[in-house]
């Protein structure tokens, strides 16, 4: 159901709107522009309908203020005060239309549909433009290691489904790029994808946030609110963190599963839901119900399709394409001329064990980018924390290889021990050896070949 704000300083105007209007949507009221910026601020608010004249306040601002927002409302300009200088100016600052009081609601009521079915054809033309400019594919996700094949097919598969999904991994590897790769390979690409972080909530606000609460519902809860479910109808819902949420929360949660309808908090209205409903967690979850901390039947309605990301440790293979893709967006998004990395600092990358995954791989290069002044990202433009620990590799690796030596300055001999360092490493495969050294295979094969013990 649409929402529609009415920003009147009569009270029997605004509520005499409301009772009209409420029956066809949801309906929000404010006598002043602070009001209906709290509402605009905290709510998805589709049609915005003013006053001129807001005793102090002036309604063509609250127009400004609110189609300035990431999600503008259309505006709809009302006043006592009509003439043809007014309507002008306020199709100037952007409103849809433009009416007279005393008002004829169902004329109104026409008007407001045709503003929403207008922007109705508007966005399905973006979309549209979008889906032509950029083919939404699997390839969003980076990666061909043999431990992501089982995800890319995963995905392939369940995404034009309604099958629930289960995406659990360590932080980083990208569960939320993953759900954003099934919705935009659904039925169901034109629709919404919207995402809760379960854990950024408290138990009251996040059932609110969920499900929506009816005005009075409880101290604070002077508006009526939609909630997630509702905002998603016909699309996606994406909860992170899934194992943070309460006990309260979980069987609310398991009715909206199973029935397919919700109610708001505070409200005895049966409301039908057609969401596609994706989650994600860091936590076992298995564990979890073991413990009693999460209802068995929850999980069960959960995992239908799961999905386990590896974290990066277990697919360095990718760490190439990764960081190029990285580099070349970072390099764009701050104007810096860099386009590759040393073979040092190459090497450090694959050596390190990658405790944030992904997203601690997309910070570094990020930072090497900031860091650099030139084309190339070097050792000492990486984190800290990726230098030391490769400093401690190279050191292990050097005293290693070193013990009985009579001169651990003879870079020939050196070079050579960390090269049958780095063969042995590998179990004598030369390609993985030279991409551990940083170097090309043909240029390991020229050094073994100058090697006298290879003579």
């Amino acid at each position: 159901m649409h929402t529609v704000l009415i920003v009147d300083d009569e009270k029997n105007t605004r509520e005499g709107l409301r009772l009209s209007l409420e029956d066809e949507f949801d309906v929000y009221v404010s006598a002043n522009i602070k009001g209906a910026n709290d509402v605009l601020q905290n709510e998805t608010v589709d049609v915005l309908v003013t006053d001129l004249r807001l005793g102090a306040d002036d309604g063509m601002d609250l127009i400004e203020s609110a189609l300035s927002l990431p999600n503008s409302p259309i505006c709809i300009m009302m006043t006592a005060y009509g003439s043809v200088d007014t309507a002008v100016e306020a199709m100037k600052r952007g409103a849809y239309h433009f009416v007279t009081k005393p008002l004829n609601i169902d004329q109104l009521e026409i008007l407001i549909k045709r503003a929403l079915n207008t922007r109705s054809l508007k966005e399905e033309n973006t979309q549209l433009k979008k889906q032509v400019e950029k083919k939404f594919t699997i390839s969003n996700i980076l990666g061909h290691s043999a431990a992501m094949q089982p995800v890319f097919e995963t995905i392939e598969q369940v995404a034009p489904t309604k099958a629930t999904v289960l995406i659990d991994g360590k932080n980083g590897t990208g569960k939320e790029l993953v759900a954003k790769a099934i919705h935009n390979l659904s039925g169901r690409p034109k629709s919404k994808l919207i995402t809760v972080h379960c854990a950024a909530l408290s138990p009251q606000l996040l059932e609110s946030e969920l499900f929506g609460h009816e005005r009075g519902a409880f101290t604070g809860a002077t508006e009526k609110r939609i909630g997630r479910f509702e905002q998603a109808d016909g699309g996606t819902l994406f909860l992170d963190e899934i194992g943070e949420i309460d006990s309260s929360t979980q069987v609310k949660l398991l009715r909206a599963l199973g029935e397919r309808t919700i109610e708001r908090v505070g409200g005895n209205k049966t409301i039908k839901i057609d969401v596609r409903l994706i989650v994600a967690t860091n936590r076992n979850i298995p564990e979890l119900v073991a413990s009693g901390e999460f209802r068995e039947d929850l999980f069960y309605r959960l995992n239908v399709v799961r999905i386990t990301l590896p974290p990066l440790s277990e697919r360095i293979e990718d760490i190439p394409l990764l960081t190029n893709a990285f580099l070349k967006e970072f390099a764009n998004e701050n104007n810096k001329p860099v386009k590759e990395l040393s073979s040092e600092a190459m090497r450090a990358l694959n050596q390190h064990t990658w405790p944030g995954n992904v997203r601690e791989l997309r910070t570094a290069i990020e930072h090497g980018v900031v860091m650099s002044n030139s084309t190339k990202i070097t050792l000492r433009h990486l984190p800290a924390s990726i230098r030391g620990e490769s400093m401690v590799n190279v050191q292990a690796i050097s005293n290693a290889s070193s013990e009985g030596s009579e001169d651990p300055f003879n870079l020939e001999k050196s070079e050579a021990k960390l090269i049958m360092a780095a063969l042995n490493h590998t179990n004598g495969n030369r390609t993985e050896a030279a991409k551990l050294l940083g170097i090309s295979r043909r240029t390991l094969q020229r050094k073994i070949k100058d090697d006298p013990k290879e003579k």
